[in-house]
């Protein structure tokens, strides 16, 4: 008998009015797996996760967590996850363990049983030394990793990450990876939304890939990108405005998509040997001027522009 999904979404609407936010979304995650949720911002995928974690109840569809319905069961299903919001969600006149202690006595713990949490928790996320400092000193990072804490001291199965590198610095996002990597080896299930598609081609098993609320494509990394197949991802910076030059792109032979963003060009071509000295003849005829060319092997950013027309970053 396979092992029940840690997590399973059905069918999943949410409409705001006329605002449709989530559009038919169905997924599964596996027990102990990290499964990504990528896309551009207003995706849906902080809408899908609000209704995995019983924020919002859905239009249609449902989702279950453990095996419980978060329609039918929601308290139930609620008792298996932690969630990190996007949003800081602490106090910032409390000193680090005055948040985490209050935190724990809302999930129920008391006394030695939190206390020892507690002290686990600040373990984990690498905060000791900053316990007794009011959380308004802390730097972002430092706030986010409080943020992973506070989600983490009732023992959930599942955990809920929201976009929680967004905003700090390299090296709190590398301490902020890491630290997810390490709850994973330990057999925990991360639920992980992020518009980087380093951080999902770096900690995910499995990848959704959503677009305007619906999810477009789905699988392990390797299979997404064989979804390119052998194209070239090229990206070529303009010296003036090009408009004139991407209408000539455009009807190159072997462009397949293009998409443009503050003077970058990113192309889908077959091959990129073959293509290049078109472009840049092209470029001539229009008396336009490429200061930078760069190709890139197809990656899930190749994908996103293959699959929607546009770049991820978008």
């Amino acid at each position: 008998m396979a092992e029940q999904r840690a997590i399973q979404v059905e069918g999943l609407h949410r409409y705001f009015g006329e605002i449709h936010a989530v559009e038919g979304v169905s997924f599964g995650v596996e027990q102990g797996e990290i499964f990504s949720l990528l896309g551009p911002n207003g995706a849906g995928k902080s809408t899908t996760i609000s209704v995995i974690s019983g924020l919002l109840r859905p239009t249609q569809g449902d989702a279950q967590v453990m095996g419980h319905s978060v329609i039918e069961q929601p308290g139930e299903a609620k008792k298996y996850i932690g969630v990190v919001p996007q949003d800081i969600a602490l106090y910032e006149d409390l000193t680090g363990r005055e948040n985490l202690n209050f935190w724990g006595k809302m999930y129920g713990i008391r006394g030695a049983a939190l206390k020892k949490r507690v002290d686990e928790i600040l373990e984990i996320i690498g905060l000791t030394e900053r316990q007794k400092h009011k959380v308004g000193t802390y730097s972002g990072g430092m706030k986010r990793r409080m943020n992973i804490g506070v989600a983490l001291l009732h023992k959930p199965k599942v955990v809920i990450m929201d976009e929680p590198t967004v905003g700090i610095d390299p090296q709190s996002r590398r301490n902020i990876l890491e630290s997810v990597k390490a709850l994973n080896r330990e057999g925990m299930t991360v639920l992980y939304t992020t518009h980087y598609m380093e951080e999902a081609q770096e900690l995910s098993q499995h990848i959704a890939i959503m677009d305007r609320g619906k999810i477009i494509a789905r699988g392990t990394h390797d299979e997404l990108v064989q979804i390119v197949g052998e194209l070239d991802r090229l990206e070529l910076t303009l010296a003036q405005d090009g408009a004139k030059v991407l209408d000539a792109w455009r009807g190159v032979e072997g462009v397949e998509k293009l998409s443009t963003e503050d003077g970058v060009v990113t192309l889908l071509v077959g091959d990129s040997n073959l293509v290049l000295p078109k472009l840049f003849e092209a470029a001539n005829q229009v008396n336009a001027r490429v200061s930078s060319v760069e190709i890139f092997e197809p990656n899930l950013e190749t994908v996103f522009l293959h699959l929607t027309g546009r770049a991820l970053r978008d």
